[in-house]
């Protein structure tokens, strides 16, 4: 995905001048993701975690956690199938179900939505539209995955965040995703945030 698409959340006038955005996507891990929010409570830091439905139907108590210590929850499919190899329906379906879970959990339905490999199909945006759910993408990308996706390089990386900013990293592993290597240095950047008196406040 292009990491400059992102819609206008933080950048709006009239809005908070010193806040940043957290995002974790493709959990919740039961492994990872309680780590996560550990080092996120102790911080008093918010996010906002797009959560695949059927991680979230395997621990729907993990998914209760989140909301629970006060994070926004988006729907980021039902399964995380690239939106490129489906056909319209099955491509809806995974929209819709994605949802569906999020809303069985949580007793109501998230409001965002991020496709799978930041790859926004037209019918996928439509599906989620209809389900009152606005598009979020990012601005900056930690690039938490793959060979690039080392500690030193993550740190390098979240260096660059300024204020308005929505930061894309990973609390599932999901196959490339490293969030072993992002705990390494997620800690130093959250106080970093805090001497630069950027709040991490959740989407909404």
């Amino acid at each position: 995905m292009n990491s400059h698409e992102a819609t206008s959340y933080g950048q709006q006038p009239g809005g908070p001048a010193a806040v940043v955005y957290l995002t974790f996507d493709d959990g919740p891990d039961p492994d990872w993701t309680p780590r996560i929010l550990d080092e996120l409570s102790r911080r008093h830091a918010l996010a906002t975690f797009f959560v695949i439905g059927e991680c979230a139907r395997r621990a729907p108590d993990l998914l209760r956690r989140i909301a629970a210590e006060g994070h926004a929850v988006g729907n980021h499919t039902l399964s995380h199938r690239h939106p490129w190899a489906m056909n319209g329906r099955e491509a809806r379906a995974q929209v819709h179900d994605g949802a569906a879970v999020i809303a069985d959990i949580l007793g109501q339905p998230a409001r965002l939505y991020r496709s799978p490999h930041g790859r926004n199909r037209a019918c996928m945006l439509a599906e989620a539209e209809q389900h009152g759910q606005s598009l979020v993408n990012w601005t900056m990308s930690a690039i938490d995955w793959g060979p690039l996706g080392t500690a030193d390089r993550i740190a390098s990386r979240l260096q660059r965040v300024q204020s308005g900013d929505i930061i894309l990293m990973h609390d599932g592993r999901n196959r490339h995703n490293r969030p072993d290597e992002l705990l390494r240095v997620l800690p130093a950047f959250l106080d970093t945030l805090a001497q630069r008196r950027l709040s991490p406040v959740p989407l909404n």
